[in-house]
């Protein structure tokens, strides 16, 4: 489990070989009223946290992950900026834990290099031929159901 407020560790993983540290200053952590469970303390309590990073201006990952995680994550960034909303515990300190969880796991998910390239292929004589014999066999069913010509 990851503490709030210190730095944010990503474990060594494809593509990060000896893993990743973000600094606890890059990453802004806003808490609010949640709407989720707790009953009346949820009315007293700001439980709601709201834990956003900038993996553009990050200075923890090389310019290769930065351009992957920008790549994959781009529908998820608002103003360039990762956020990540929970509010399904009880705790401020559970909630803070959790969007530092979810942070790790899109961040490590972000960064693995794409996997190998598909090598092209061309299908076999025989598929072809099974291919055009089942595309004729087709037709003459549905010229059967064609009236016959009138004489």
């Amino acid at each position: 489990m990851d503490t709030p407020g210190r730095d944010l560790r990503l474990p060594p993983q494809p593509g990060a070989r000896h893993g990743v540290v973000i600094p606890a200053s890059e990453l802004v952590e806003r808490f609010s009223r949640s709407s989720g469970p707790g009953g009346q303390g949820v009315n007293t309590t700001d439980s709601r946290v709201e834990l956003l990073f900038d993996p553009g201006s990050s200075t923890a990952f090389s310019d290769a992950q930065r351009e992957r995680i920008l790549k994959r994550l781009a529908g998820r960034l608002v103003g360039g900026r990762l956020s990540i909303v929970t509010s399904g515990e009880r705790s401020q300190l559970r909630n803070r834990e959790a969007a530092r969880e979810r942070l790790i796991d899109l961040l490590s998910e972000a960064i693995l290099p794409p996997g190998p390239a598909r090598r092209a292929t061309r299908p076999t004589r025989g598929s072809q031929m099974r291919r055009l014999e089942s595309k004729k066999r087709r037709g003459e069913i549905k010229s059967a159901r064609r009236r016959p010509p009138s004489s």
